[in-house]
C-alpha cells in the first residue's frame, strides 16, 4: 500500500512537474508567437516585386539553389532561404552534393520520439509543444523552411517510412498534424506537408503508381493535409510516386484539382527531390518550385521560345515563392537567441513525448512495474547498448544520448545483468528477462513484417526459457510477433524513442511512470491479413539500401488501393480479420471505468452540432492518463462505410478514485462521406451508433440517435 501512494505522489508529481517546466521556460524566455503577414497584404507586395524582376530572375527563382535553397536576389533585397528535413527534429548535414551547409545551421539538434511515437500519445498540447521546440531550432539555425510534418497514412506494416508519420487514422493523423502545424509555424518557420499524396511505399518510390479513387483520397489520405492547410501550413511538398498515371509533381489534378481547388491551398507547392521529369506539364501542373535543381526545368527558356508555355505561367509560380516568403516576413527575419535553457527545454518536450508514446500492449500477471523481489535482471537484445534513429532524410543524431543498459543500472544497479548472447541457463536463471529487439528502418527502401531471423531467435530464445520476460520492441512500423506474443509475461512497443527515449523506458519498467500510450496502427497477426500485401509486383522481392540505379531502370508498376477506404482497422472489422493488437490498444497500471454516456443532438438541425458526454473514473490504485476513444457508426447507408470510425477521443489524468466527465463535440461531416459527383462531403439522415471505448475493439459505451 506504501509503495502505491509513493507511486501517485511520484507520478502526479512528474506531470506537474513537466508543465509547470514548460510554462515557467516559456515565460523566462518571453516567446512570441510569430504573426504572419495577412494574404492580402502579401499579394500586393509579392506583385510589386515581380514587377521589378527580370525573366532571368524570375526563371532562377522557380529553380532550386544549392540542393536546399531559394535563390537570393541581393539588389531586390530578397534574401536566400534554407530549408532543411523533418519531422522528428532537424536534420543536421555537413555537405550535400558538395555543398558545405556547416555555416546555415546550428552545432546540434535534439532527437525527439519520430511522429509514429507522438502520435501514440494522443496528446494534442504535445504535439503542438514538439513542433515548436523543433521550429524554434529551425529559427536559431537560419532554416526558414522545414520539410515536415509527413503526415502520410499507415496504410502496410511494411513501409519503410511509417515512423516519420502518424498512423493508420485519418482524423487521429489530422488532430495531431493541424497542432504540429500551429506549433512549428508560431516561431516564424513554415511547416511544409509531405508526401503529397498516396505515397504508401517507398519500394522503387519513383516507379509507383498509385491507383486510386477519390472518395478514398478524400476520406483516408486527404484528412491530414487538409487539417495542415487549415492550420496555416504555408508550404506542401509533392511526392515521388504517380497518381492514376501521372507524377505528383507535374500532376494538374494533383496540384491544380485536388491540393488547390479541393483543399483550397495557396501557398509554396515545392517538388520533392529528382521528382519530375517534364518542364511543361510541371509549370502547367500548379507547381511553383523545382527542388534540388532545374531538372524538369532545364529546358525552360525554350519551351518559352515555342510557345508550349507563357511567360505569366512563370510569374504565377515566381509570384507563389514570393507571395509565402512576404508571409512569413522572411525579407526582415531576424534569427533568435538560442542557448542551454532552450535545448533543455526540448529534451523535456522529448522525454514527455517518450513518457506518453510508449505503449503497453501486454502485462500478464502484472510483471510491470519490475518489484523488489526480481533481484536477477538480466538484459539482452540488439538495442540495449546502441540507440536506433528511423533513417534518411529524417534522421537526427541528437546529443547527450541515453543508452537502455546506462539508464538500468542507474535505476536498478546491480540487478542487473547484461549479456548480449546469454546460453539457456542464464536464460533460466533470473528472475526477469528484459529483451530489446525491433528494426532498423530508413527512408528508401521497404522492409519485412517480420522480424530479421538474429532478433526473431533471440525473443524466441527469451520466452522458450523464461516465461517472466518482457519483451521491449524498438521499431517504427508493426512488426510479427505472431510467433511468441503469447509466450512473452510483457510487452513495450517502444518505437525510436530519440536521444531521451531510454529514460522514459526504464521508468515505465520502474513504475515512476505510468504507462498511457494507444497504438496509432493496427498490428496484424501475418502481413497477408492486411490491405495492402499484395502491392510488390509480381515475382519480386524486398530489398535493402539505396538502391538508385535499380529505381532508374526498374519499369512503372501499379499499387491498386482496392480496398478503398477499408483501411487499418476499418479493414480487419469489415472482413473480420482477428488482429494481434487493435488500434487504440494499451494498457496502463491502473483500471479506468466508463459510465453515463449522454447525448444531446437537440441544436443538430440548427448548428450541426452533437455533443456526446460520458464519465472516466479511475478504480485502479495508481495516477493515469486514459485516452477514451469516440467511434461512429452508421447503422445504413447508400455507399459502404466502415463498421465505425474513429471521430473523437480525449486524453484525462486521474488519480486512483477521480472520475472527469468527458465531453466530445462532433459535427455534421464526422457524420457524413465524401461525393465525388458533388465534390464535397455529404450526410445522410439515419440511425448512428455512437461508440465510447479505451481502444478500437474494447468499447465500454454505446448509444443510438437519430439524426
Amino acid at each position: 500500500m506504501l509503495k502505491d501512494v509513493i507511486f501517485v505522489v511520484a507520478l502526479s508529481i512528474s506531470i506537474i512537474i513537466f508543465y509547470s517546466q514548460i510554462k515557467s521556460q516559456s515565460m523566462n524566455m518571453k516567446k512570441e508567437i510569430f504573426q504572419p503577414l495577412s494574404y492580402e497584404s502579401a499579394d500586393k507586395k509579392a506583385d510589386s516585386v515581380l514587377a521589378l524582376m527580370t525573366q532571368d530572375e524570375k526563371i532562377a527563382m522557380v529553380e532550386g539553389d544549392r540542393s536546399f535553397f531559394i535563390r537570393s536576389i541581393p539588389r531586390l533585397n530578397l534574401p536566400e532561404v534554407y530549408m532543411t528535413d523533418a519531422t522528428q527534429g532537424v536534420h543536421l548535414r555537413e555537405k550535400f552534393s558538395g555543398i558545405d551547409l556547416t555555416k546555415y545551421q546550428l552545432e546540434k539538434s535534439t532527437a525527439f520520439p519520430c511522429p509514429i511515437s507522438l502520435a501514440a500519445t494522443w496528446n494534442l498540447e504535445l504535439s503542438y509543444q514538439y513542433a515548436e521546440a523543433v521550429g524554434e531550432e529551425c529559427r536559431a539555425g537560419s532554416i526558414g523552411i522545414l520539410l515536415g510534418p509527413g503526415v502520410n497514412g499507415y496504410r502496410i506494416s511494411q513501409c519503410g517510412r511509417n515512423f516519420e508519420y502518424f498512423g493508420e487514422d485519418p482524423f487521429l493523423r489530422a488532430r495531431m498534424v493541424g497542432e504540429y502545424v500551429k506549433g512549428v509555424q508560431s516561431t516564424g518557420t513554415i511547416a511544409t506537408l509531405k508526401h503529397f499524396v498516396a505515397n504508401n511505399t517507398d519500394y522503387y518510390r519513383r516507379k509507383s503508381n498509385s491507383i486510386i479513387d477519390e472518395r478514398t483520397l478524400h476520406e483516408i489520405y486527404l484528412p491530414p493535409f487538409k487539417a495542415g492547410i487549415d492550420a496555416g501550413a504555408q508550404a506542401v511538398m509533392t511526392a515521388y510516386n504517380l497518381v492514376n498515371g501521372e507524377w505528383c509533381g507535374q500532376s494538374e489534378y494533383v496540384i491544380n484539382e485536388i491540393l488547390r481547388t479541393q483543399l483550397g491551398f495557396r501557398g509554396l507547392v515545392i517538388t520533392d527531390w529528382w521528382s519530375v521529369y517534364d518542364g511543361e506539364k510541371l509549370v502547367k501542373s500548379g507547381q511553383d518550385l523545382e527542388m534540388p535543381l532545374a531538372v524538369a526545368l532545364k529546358d525552360v527558356q525554350k519551351l518559352l521560345g515555342e510557345g508550349k508555355i507563357k511567360i505569366k505561367d512563370i510569374n504565377r509560380m515566381a509570384k507563389s515563392i514570393l507571395r509565402t516568403c512576404f508571409i512569413m516576413k522572411f525579407d526582415d527575419r531576424k534569427k533568435i537567441a538560442f542557448d542551454n535553457t532552450m535545448f533543455e527545454n526540448h529534451e523535456l518536450v522529448a522525454l514527455q513525448t517518450a513518457r506518453e508514446g510508449i505503449i503497453l500492449l501486454k502485462n500478464e500477471k502484472n510483471i510491470l512495474p519490475l518489484q523488489d523481489d526480481k533481484k536477477k535482471i538480466l538484459v539482452t537484445g540488439d538495442y540495449v547498448e546502441k540507440n536506433v534513429m528511423g533513417g534518411g532524410s529524417a534522421f537526427v543524431k541528437g546529443y547527450n544520448i541515453r543508452l537502455m543498459l546506462d539508464e538500468l543500472k542507474k535505476e536498478f544497479g546491480n540487478r542487473i545483468t547484461y549479456m548480449k548472447n546469454p546460453n539457456p541457463d542464464q536464460i533460466q536463471s533470473a528472475d526477469v528477462v528484459l529483451c530489446n529487439i525491433g528494426t532498423e528502418d530508413s527512408e528508401g527502401w521497404d522492409r519485412p513484417f517480420e522480424l530479421p531471423e538474429n532478433q526473431e531467435k533471440k525473443v524466441e530464445e527469451c520466452v522458450k526459457n523464461n516465461p517472466n520476460t518482457v519483451v521491449i520492441v524498438t521499431t517504427g512500423s508493426g512488426v510479427r510477433m505472431t510467433g511468441w506474443s503469447d509466450k512473452a509475461r510483457a510487452i513495450l512497443y517502444a518505437w525510436y524513442g530519440g536521444q531521451i527515449g531510454n529514460k522514459a523506458l526504464v521508468e515505465i519498467i520502474a513504475g515512476k511512470t505510468n504507462p498511457s500510450g494507444k497504438l496509432p496502427i493496427t498490428i496484424e497477426k501475418e502481413f497477408k491479413d492486411s490491405p495492402g500485401y499484395r502491392y510488390l509486383p509480381e515475382g519480386e522481392t524486398l530489398y535493402h539500401g539505396w538502391n538508385e540505379k535499380q529505381e532508374k531502370a526498374h519499369p512503372v508498376y501499379d499499387v491498386r488501393y482496392s480496398e478503398g477506404i477499408f483501411v487499418g482497422y476499418r479493414w480487419y472489422e469489415k472482413k473480420n480479420i482477428e488482429t494481434l493488437y487493435p488500434f487504440g490498444h494499451g494498457l496502463s497500471y491502473t483500471t479506468f471505468e466508463y459510465s453515463d454516456i449522454s447525448i444531446s443532438n437537440d441544436k443538430f438541425q440548427e448548428n450541426g452540432v452533437v455533443k456526446v458526454s460520458f464519465t472516466v473514473r479511475n478504480v485502479g490504485m495508481k495516477t493515469g492518463l486514459e485516452t477514451a476513444q469516440l467511434y461512429i457508426q452508421d447503422i445504413e447507408s447508400a455507399v459502404p462505410r466502415p463498421i465505425k470510425e474513429l471521430k473523437g477521443f480525449k486524453k484525462v489524468n486521474l488519480d486512483p478514485g477521480q472520475s472527469k466527465i468527458v465531453v466530445i463535440e462532433l459535427n455534421k461531416k464526422d457524420f457524413s462521406f465524401w461525393n465525388p459527383e458533388t465534390k464535397d462531403w455529404f450526410f445522410e439522415k439515419g440511425t448512428f451508433v455512437i461508440h465510447i471505448g479505451s481502444s478500437s475493439k474494447d468499447i465500454r459505451l454505446e448509444k443510438q440517435i437519430e439524426l
